[in-house]
């Protein structure tokens, strides 16, 4: 039995607990017709006994899943003998994997350790046991408490205050989850980034013109212990992104305002979808179209013009992703301009205005905020993109104002930073936390400038 049949079978338990309070409830009311001397509708009740039917269960289910794993491998281990259970931590982490991919079958017969298959086989012995326990635990749990509730149905109940207050627990749940996700990954990135600023100052971090993060062979090349100066990469971050928004704004404003204002209906209902296909394309396909087509049309345009074009440069990749998140900007801003009121393009109308001076004048101001937003996830994109600055703009750290040349973005050092097996003791490789981190202040500071933005339009517009 499966950890899914079981919740297939908790949801099939749910529903009948549901139909059967509801049906008390209809029981106690005066009439079907007549239940006005119930403090909730039936639904309510039949909803609170699903609910507690459900709640208790999936509790003891999600405690199983994620403990269950950690356990059953200590209980496996120990039935090794004490020589093996006395070795490094380090060998101990390999022979957990080592039997995990026992279990899984991912090991060929002739490899297969003796003292480990007896070890796989004690694990599942001791899966099949749990799961069976899960199964009695989890309907025997759900049983009782459906029961519990079902049995105190009366006219008085305040179910719908119950369900309520349990709706409301978790979505304060969810809420608290998703601020400690992100807490938590600012501390995990934050402890990182304190190591590696042990090992070279923030200074020479923030303010280092050379990023040279590969460790030298030889004390007389340059930057014997590594160069970790971030200005080159952020300088290309900054240059490519720029690039793209000055490519997409334009183009997914105006195009946002013809198919709000001018397109007919017709138009706008095929125009719009065919727009939003952009953002469904692969960024990989994006970044072959820039390296096979994008970038050999800019040196060759660029060699007829007499410049020195890199084969890989910031403007091929500023452009292909410029395209990229033009429906971001063009289907946001769309949006909220068609949600602008009727009666102030009604009320500029009345005055005299014109189309175009209604859309500059009342209609774009009105709309900023939305427009803002849009800009705002446009270029949270464009600066976490990777693919197309991989395969068109390449790896190289320069530091040049340029476009033509060949630049390197923060997102792409961290993944080449960690790509293979890396040793978390180096700077070579803490250094990709404080790249992280350093990212994530610069979108925090774009965020509160965005916010500032849409409440000061917001609040004149109100």
């Amino acid at each position: 039995m499966s950890p899914s049949f079981f919740l297939i079978v908790l949801l099939g338990l749910a529903s009948f607990a549901y139909m059967q309070g509801k049906r008390r409830a209809f029981r106690l009311a005066s009439s079907e017709s007549d239940t006005t001397n119930l403090h909730s509708r039936p639904g309510y009740y039949g909803m609170l006994t699903a609910l507690w039917c459900v709640l208790p269960a999936l509790i003891i289910f999600s405690f199983w899943m994620m403990f269950s794993g950690t356990v059953l491998t200590t209980l496996a281990l120990r039935t090794l003998p004490d020589a093996i259970q006395n070795i490094p931590q380090d060998q101990v982490n390999l022979l957990v994997n080592e039997l995990h991919n026992l279990i899984a079958g991912h090991v060929a017969a002739r490899d297969i350790d003796p003292v480990l298959q007896l070890a796989a086989e004690q694990y599942l012995g001791m899966e099949r046991i749990s799961r069976i326990a899960l199964a009695v635990v989890m309907f025997a749990v759900a049983l009782f408490f459906s029961t519990l509730i079902y049995r105190r149905i009366t006219p008085r109940l305040r179910a719908r205050n119950h369900v309520e207050r349990i709706i409301q627990v978790g979505l304060m749940l969810c809420s608290g989850l998703a601020v400690l996700t992100t807490i938590g990954i600012v501390v995990s990135v934050m402890f990182e980034s304190i190591r590696f600023f042990q090992h070279v100052p923030v200074t020479d971090f923030l303010f280092g013109l050379k990023w040279s993060p590969q460790m030298a062979m030889r004390a007389d090349q340059a930057g014997s212990s590594g160069s970790f100066g971030a200005i080159p990469i952020l300088a290309g971050t900054f240059m490519i992104s720029g690039i793209a928004l000055s490519v997409a704004v334009p183009i997914g404003l105006m195009s946002a305002i013809y198919l709000s204002e001018y397109a007919a209906p017709k138009v706008r209902s095929c125009a719009k979808p065919v727009m939003e296909i952009l953002a469904g394309v692969p960024t990989v396909v994006y970044g072959f179209f820039a390296a096979l087509v994008v970038a050999p049309f800019i040196r060759n345009s660029g060699e007829m013009l007499g410049l020195s074009v890199s084969s890989e440069s910031a403007l091929a990749a500023g452009l292909v992703m410029g395209v990229m998140i033009i429906p971001f900007i063009s289907s946001l801003s769309d949006d909220v301009i068609t949600a602008v009121p009727q009666a102030m393009r009604d009320g500029s109308y009345g005055l005299g205005a014109t189309k175009s001076e209604t859309i500059k004048n009342v209609i774009i101001p009105a709309a900023l905020p939305g427009i803002v937003g849009g800009v705002l996830l446009a270029a949270s994109r464009a600066i976490g993109e990777t693919m197309i600055v991989v395969m068109a703009a390449g790896l190289s750290a320069n530091l040049t104002a340029n476009p033509l040349q060949a630049v390197t973005t923060v997102t792409v050092q961290i993944v080449t930073l960690l790509v293979g097996d890396q040793e978390f003791d180096s700077p070579k490789t803490l250094v990709a936390f404080a790249l992280g981190l350093l990212l994530f202040l610069i979108t925090l500071v774009l965020n509160v400038i965005a916010l500032y933005v849409v409440r000061k339009y917001r609040e004149e517009y109100e």
